[in-house]
């Protein structure tokens, strides 16, 4: 095991783990209710990007639920959601505004983005995902374990 594997989770700090853990609750709950909420009161089926769409979510809720126990091991799930919300502005947001419409999700994708900015040990980042080796791209030779 490297340096940076065996020391970066160290450098994490307990009140970093309890915020990533806050935010994994928070998406479990809120998100996992919204979508069942969905799931139970639709009255006909959802077109495929709906679909899509909320099936996304409910996988974001229920290994968010991973995260609470596993923060470190999730820290993915925070960057989907990180991606997907700022993504989202360029993306969804912009033209809606170039044709003079609005969205009620602006202010809320804004708050999570922050959230996930504030929450995400970046050290931690930089050292286990940029730093660290990557796993291999070739097979095996007999006789090695590495």
């Amino acid at each position: 095991m490297s340096e940076a594997t065996t020391s970066a989770p160290a450098r994490v700090s307990l009140m970093r783990l309890y915020l990533l853990r806050a935010m994994y609750l928070v998406n479990f709950a809120l998100v996992g209710t919204g979508v069942g909420y969905e799931f139970i009161h639709r009255v006909k089926a959802w077109d495929q990007i709906t679909g899509a769409a909320f099936s996304f979510w409910a996988a974001l809720s229920i290994l968010s639920a991973l995260g609470i126990r596993y923060p470190l091991t999730m820290l993915p799930i925070v960057f989907m959601q990180l991606c997907y919300k700022v993504l989202w502005f360029p993306l969804a947001y912009l033209p809606l505004q170039a044709a003079g419409r609005t969205s009620d999700l602006a202010a809320g994708f804004l708050a999570a983005i922050a959230a996930d900015l504030i929450v995400i040990p970046w050290p931690y980042v930089a050292a286990h995902y940029f730093k660290n080796p990557g796993e291999r791209w070739t097979p095996l030779r007999r006789g090695r374990l590495t």
